[in-house]
């Protein structure tokens, strides 16, 4: 028996497993273990497939599974948190259609949903990225209830856009537009190991460790927003 063909897929069981636990938090409001676990999620889900070019037993079993667990940690969980956080912010309208109104946070599993059926048939995305990876998009949602609960009480402003239901159906409605925009997104892989080739993912990962260190959960939704802008920058006005 060769044990080292299951060890890819026995790590994307555990990526599943992660997110059907950070279900359960969500369900209980306890966004900060939610994002917890949705970030070891995360992390498996990176050495399954390094796990699998490693021991060189890549196929179309796995390549199927990682899309299913994805599709719960980083596609089911944000569209929940999305609806918690419109639930709470239509809490006094439960009358007539905006009774409705939270379920619209699911738009974001939606568009999860379409990313990963799209990347595991485009053959353009194996360098880097077209669209924004569910697991950005992820970790952004997630970091917004966190945001609200750590930064409401010294900033009003904040507060009020978090609690807002329309801009929060305006997140989730570009949400799932960026995941499937086609917008060329740089890719942090080093292959090179010199800094002239290098400069963009530096300058990146750089700044956002700062962000991170200082901001915390509102530098974990500055570094997602970034990346995006850089790499639209990049597109445009640096990219030869």
């Amino acid at each position: 028996m060769n044990i080292k063909k299951h060890i890819p897929n026995t790590i994307t069981l555990l990526n599943l497993f992660c997110g059907c636990i950070a279900l359960i938090f969500v369900s209980k409001d306890q966004f900060e273990m939610a994002f917890f676990f949705v970030c070891v999620g995360i992390f498996l889900d990176f050495f399954d497939g390094f796990f699998a070019r490693l021991f060189k037993v890549s196929g179309p079993l796995g390549l199927q599974l990682d899309s299913l667990a994805d599709m719960v940690t980083s596609g089911v969980i944000p569209g929940f948190v999305m609806f918690k956080m419109m639930q709470s912010s239509s809490v006094y309208m439960s009358e007539g259609y905006l009774q409705f109104f939270p379920y619209l946070g699911f738009i974001i599993t939606l568009g999860s949903c379409m990313r990963l059926a799209k990347f595991n048939i485009d053959t353009r995305q194996t360098d880097s990225f077209i669209g924004l990876p569910t697991p950005a998009n992820a970790l952004f949602i997630l970091s917004l209830p966190l945001v609200k609960a750590y930064y409401s009480a010294d900033s009003l402003m904040v507060l009020e856009i978090l609690t807002e239901k329309w801009v929060l159906l305006l997140i989730a409605l570009f949400s799932a537009y960026i995941l499937n925009a086609e917008i060329p997104l740089f890719s942090l892989k080093i292959k090179k190991f010199n800094f002239k080739d290098n400069v963009l993912q530096i300058i990146f990962l750089a700044i956002s460790v700062l962000m991170l260190v200082f901001l915390h959960y509102l530098g974990v939704a500055l570094v997602i927003i970034f990346y995006v802008l850089l790499s639209v920058i990049n597109n445009k006005f640096l990219k030869k």
